[in-house]
């Protein structure tokens, strides 16, 4: 057994890093084309997609959490992943793919009847991996900047999961241009091209995921944590001199205000993210009028932009700190935010805005993660609890705030008017400057009251064979000793 202080080997790190690959190609596809496909492409009304795309998010939202628990309470997050790579290769690709036996008469409910079942059980899958893995990180990582580092290799292959999708989507469209005669226009013709990257995802997503389990090793949990530590009353009274390791129980979370804090933050993180990405695709084609080649090329652009920036995350992590990151961060996305509210049309800016979002974008995911891997510190065994909560708000949100949207469009139907111009343009300035002002505040919150366990420290004695438990309370209420 080797020094568990000791940093991760490269090679382990980088085993650590694909795991989400899968994911993060599925991910990619799911927020960028989703809309475009379901909407542009299959026909669906605003609405539907919408109520498609929502339903995946409340599955995912639902899921993430109970996964979570199950997942601290049984110590093994490599089953759990393993479980749920196999739903999302088996689900994925039926997501992309018209819906078998329908017609063009067909009625759109239909429609959404045979696609709910694959998004659910996508969804689940997606959700098994994402927790498993991420309640990895405390556990690998033996200090905060080894957090950072092992976050920021996590995002580089995010982010290069991201240009794969865009390049390999270029190639498509670009080939399928050259052999038709539909070349700026989305619509039923472009099947193919979301059927084969969707095939082409789960075949490289599944390589990757086969590199993590047999590159990764997970660490075993001798101790098997009780429910509740009230439960157990110790018929001798434990060792005062062996050494105490804090252990919080999901309930404890959930009455520490750090908790929230963090949660808010990561929830307005990935709302900038993610809607931001959902719609930009939206935002090319109606309101800056471009061919659907960009619709490719300049989602790559923003994630080139993100992966030259995910390696600059230690170094400035530890020369400003958490918070002046994350700020920082806000700043490159209110910068994107008002160059297209200043700017009336925009043409090959739209290349520079790109890289001002794709670099904002993944300044302020890594370093939310990374605060989160502070919140949960040495409580790695409920780790993927604190996970999946953080990812049921991310998610809940990202589904309500989007069938928002697709409620308040102006054109319902397959056709665009011209409102859609002015609509999406403001859709693009609300979801990055509107919601980055929101993250302000709550990042002050955290800068006023510091991320720490308040409340609820709970610890385990030095007498491990013996099932012996003992609270402790936090530092300021101490001396006063006893069961939380």
């Amino acid at each position: 057994m080797g020094d568990p202080r000791a940093p991760l080997p490269f090679l382990s790190r980088l085993g650590f890093a694909v795991g989400h690959f899968l994911n993060d190609l599925c991910a990619s596809m799911w927020f960028t084309y989703l809309l475009v496909y379901f909407h542009a492409v299959l026909g669906l009304s605003t609405g539907h997609a919408g109520l498609l795309l929502l339903a995946g998010q409340l599955a995912d939202g639902v899921c993430t959490p109970l996964v979570g628990y199950e997942a601290d309470h049984c110590g093994r997050r490599k089953a759990w992943h393993l479980a749920g790579t196999v739903c999302v290769l088996l689900s994925f690709p039926f997501i992309f793919n018209p819906c078998i036996g329908c017609a063009e008469n067909t009625p759109e409910w239909a429609a959404l009847v045979y696609y709910l079942p694959f998004v659910a059980i996508f969804q689940f899958g997606w959700a098994a991996t994402q927790i498993s893995h991420l309640s990895l990180i405390p556990e690998l990582a033996s200090d905060e900047h080894e957090k950072v580092e092992l976050t920021a290799f996590r995002y580089a292959f995010t982010v290069m999961a991201n240009i794969t999708v865009y390049g390999v989507a270029w190639l498509l469209l670009h080939f399928q241009a050259r052999h038709s005669d539909h070349v700026e226009d989305l619509g039923h013709h472009d099947i193919p091209v979301f059927r084969n990257l969707s095939l082409i995802v789960v075949g490289v997503g599944a390589v990757f995921s086969f590199l993590f389990h047999i590159g990764t090793k997970e660490k075993t949990h001798p101790i098997q944590w009780h429910p509740d530590p009230e439960e157990e009353t110790p018929l001798l009274p434990p060792d005062r001199k062996a050494p105490l390791r804090r252990v919080l129980l999901w309930k404890h979370w959930l009455l520490e205000p750090a908790f929230y804090q963090v949660a808010m933050l990561y929830m307005a993180t990935r709302l900038i993210v993610n809607l931001s990405q959902t719609y930009i695709a939206m935002y090319l084609t109606n309101s800056l009028l471009l061919p659907k080649r960009y619709i490719a090329t300049i989602p790559l652009v923003m994630y080139i932009s993100g992966f030259l920036s995910s390696f600059l995350m230690k170094t400035v992590n530890r020369l400003i700190g958490r918070n002046l990151t994350y700020f920082l961060g806000l700043l490159i996305i209110l910068a994107f935010a008002s160059w297209l509210t200043l700017v009336d049309r925009i043409g090959v800016e739209i290349y520079g805005a790109a890289v001002l979002l794709g670099a904002g974008s993944a300044t302020i995911l890594v370093t939310s993660l990374s605060m989160t891997a502070d919140l949960i510190g040495s409580n790695t065994h409920s780790g993927a609890f604190v996970y999946g909560a953080m990812s049921f708000t991310d998610k809940v949100a990202n589904g309500v705030g989007v069938m928002l949207i697709q409620y308040m469009h102006p054109c319902p139907t397959i056709f665009c008017c011209s409102g859609c111009v002015n609509f999406y343009h403001w859709v693009m300035v609300a979801v990055t400057g509107g919601i980055a002002a929101v993250a302000t505040l709550f990042l002050c919150c955290i800068m006023i009251w510091p991320i720490r366990i308040r409340f609820h420290g709970v610890s385990v004695s030095g007498m491990m064979g013996t099932g012996v438990q003992e609270a402790q309370l936090p530092e300021e209420a101490e001396p006063f000793l006893g069961v939380n």
